[in-house]
């Protein structure tokens, strides 16, 4: 499309709706923007906006003419509010601030996407530092750090690694990777998309326009994973910690290999990785064939793995003190993220965990804390929903505070020498945070002055 003199509307202005406004502003497209918050909240930047010529409405819908040509969505907005519905009504096109990235994007720009429930960030981030090392013009951006539009206005070559979010993937229709990958498909967001079916068949767009000359890069052993596999044009290459595979990227014995067109390569042996837990295991079998199939060698990849020690947020060591480690996993905001989690230790943990719930049940993850808990501390809006699952599978050691400071020192309280202070709240941030960054921060930060303070 040529936005040039076009009408279009841009819904949410944080992060992703801003760097649309941007892009679309410097290709003369004639713009309107709305947000849910009112102008006091929103600050500066509804003026910075005005200033620019375009028009803003914050707190109440803009209305929805047959006029505007688009409508660009921020993540965090759902299909069902008035104006995307009245959109839709009208025949309107609406798509997603990833969608517009792939749309502006340089043709000698390449993606390579990552989706799936859990791990994405880790992903994204280990292929981002593998293509570096490669000695390409490589960057992530999408769900991760800096906006997809702003990255590639950035980058008129290159490689982006992209994370892909359901709520970015769900109103795209020519977003096309040559390299995508799916770590898994557990139940999350079902708030936003409804339905499991919904909720898969956002993320199988991530391959919905790859062809047989593209890959589809899958774990072997999630079947809902290899079950939307079938639906793909692209050719399909498999990852597996668990056994090895005739052709892919899988752990046999204690090595990591690579088998492929005849071709096998011992890349290094599992336990010099950095990254801790089987979750990790996987995000760096994924991320290793994406880089392989996008022709990156075994030696470079190798080089990578045993160096990266994961991102900020996900498993994140803050402390060690007292032989009491403390762990920030403040990116577990669903069930299976913080079952993960708790896997990645042997030793006995103290569990902070309640926020937002997302839809879905806690059943599985209350019966994870039964087995690996010692003392569970819940806060939040989830907290009523987690405590009588965790009581049902016959755990009783709950401890009960009403915010977050009070929630890390109760922790800290109960923590004996050779515990593990998780943590991974298998919820969303936002009834106390405005993201998971934040409540993370904030728990190393009381983490820190705790330590600070001892004797």
């Amino acid at each position: 499309m040529n936005f040039a003199d076009k009408n279009i509307l841009v819904i949410g202005l944080a992060r992703s709706g801003l760097a649309a406004l941007a892009s679309l502003h410097k290709r003369g497209a004639r713009l309107t923007a709305y947000d849910a918050k009112t102008e006091a909240e929103l600050g500066v930047c509804v003026a910075d906006l005005q200033a620019l010529g375009i028009t803003v409405f914050t707190g109440v819908f803009p209305p929805v003419s047959s006029e505007f040509d688009l409508l660009v969505l921020s993540p965090g907005v759902p299909l069902e509010i008035e104006p995307v519905q009245t959109a839709l009504r009208l025949g309107i096109e609406v798509v997603s601030e990833l969608e517009l990235a792939y749309r502006i994007k340089s043709t000698q720009l390449e993606m390579l996407a990552v989706t799936g429930t859990n791990g994405k960030t880790t992903t994204t981030t280990l292929l981002e530092q593998i293509l570096l090392e490669a000695g390409r013009h490589a960057a992530s951006g999408g769900n991760i750090g800096v906006a997809l539009c702003s990255q590639v206005e950035q980058m008129q070559d290159g490689y982006i690694s992209v994370e892909a979010s359901s709520f970015q993937l769900e109103t795209t229709t020519t977003f096309h990777p040559h390299v995508a990958g799916i770590l898994n498909i557990t139940p999350d967001h079902l708030d936003r998309h409804k339905t499991m079916a919904g909720y898969i068949a956002a993320k199988a767009k991530v391959f919905a326009q790859q062809t047989q000359d593209d890959f589809l890069v899958l774990n072997y052993e999630d079947e809902l994973v290899r079950q939307i596999g079938s639906q793909a044009a692209s050719r399909i290459v498999y990852f597996s910690a668990d056994q090895p595979l005739e052709e892919g990227v899988f752990v046999s014995g204690p090595l990591i290999q690579i088998k492929w067109q005849d071709e096998c390569f011992d890349l290094m042996p599992v336990a010099e990785l950095l990254l801790r837990g089987k979750h990790n295991l996987e995000n760096v079998l994924c991320a290793t064939a994406m880089a392989f199939l996008d022709g990156v060698s075994p030696e470079v990849i190798a080089n990578v793995l045993r160096n990266f020690g994961g991102v900020r947020h996900r498993l994140e060591e803050v402390a060690c003190y007292n032989d009491i480690l403390y762990i920030n996993d403040s990116k577990g905001t669903n069930p299976d993220s913080t079952i993960k989690a708790l896997n990645a230790f042997d030793r006995p943990i103290i569990l902070i965990a309640g926020g937002r719930p997302k839809g879905g049940t806690y059943r599985q993850v209350a019966e994870e804390i039964s087995r690996k808990v010692r003392e569970l501390v819940l806060l939040g809006e989830a907290r009523e929903m987690i405590k009588s699952e965790v009581m049902e599978s016959g755990f009783r050691n709950i401890h009960e505070v009403e915010d977050f400071p009070a929630a890390v020192y109760k922790a800290h309280q109960l923590a004996r020498p050779g515990d593990v202070v998780l943590l991974s709240p298998a919820c969303a941030s936002w009834d106390m945070f405005p993201s998971y960054e934040h409540r993370g921060d904030q728990f190393c930060q009381i983490i820190n002055e705790i330590i600070k303070q001892q004797p």
